[in-house]
């Protein structure tokens, strides 16, 4: 596992609802924070109706953002729910997904988190290309690491081995 700066990033193949090793997991939430396809709605079920609850008052929210929550029935003590952008519709659509991974951190820093797993953000029903969004993802992580003191290890857990294949490479290219 690559270590940068003292913390630890890597991928794993997954289900993001099953990290039981992590503080907190983010969700690639719709702008309501409700249960949806994908992400959101694996998070939801796994999590439970009062994640449903307790998002209600937080939304909505804007691409880019995020908020955070309990992770009620999940093995994780929080979830951080990111709103990214959808591709060729939300502009400036690299900012706004950039924000998603800066704001995320932004929150496990302000909440003492150790541990954090991201999914591939707006890759999914939104439609943003894979090999661009990780390296959006991984070059905000990149930027970010000198501002992160709890965060320790920040994990993306990726659904499919083509996925995971792809997060790999770019993830070797931005952090060597």
């Amino acid at each position: 596992m690559p270590a940068f700066q003292n913390i630890k990033v890597n991928c794993v193949r997954g289900d993001i609802t099953h990290q039981p090793d992590v503080t907190a997991i983010v969700n690639a939430a719709n702008a309501q924070l409700r249960i949806g396809g994908g992400v959101a709605g694996a998070i939801h079920r796994a999590a439970g109706s009062g994640l449903t609850e307790e998002c209600r008052s937080m939304a909505p929210i804007n691409p880019g953002e995020a908020v955070i929550s309990g992770g009620h029935d999940l093995p994780n003590e929080y979830v951080i729910h990111c709103l990214g952008p959808v591709y060729g519709r939300d502009k400036p659509e690299d900012k706004l997904l950039a924000n998603c991974y800066k704001n995320a951190l932004q929150l496990a820093e302000k909440n003492d988190i150790h541990s954090i797993a991201f999914p591939a953000i707006s890759t999914g029903a939104f439609g943003y290309p894979m090999e661009e969004a990780a390296e959006i993802a991984f070059s905000t992580i990149r930027d970010e690491v000198a501002n992160l003191k709890s965060v320790k290890e920040i994990r993306f857990v990726l659904f499919n081995d083509g996925d995971l294949k792809v997060h790999q490479q770019i993830m070797e290219e931005v952090f060597s």
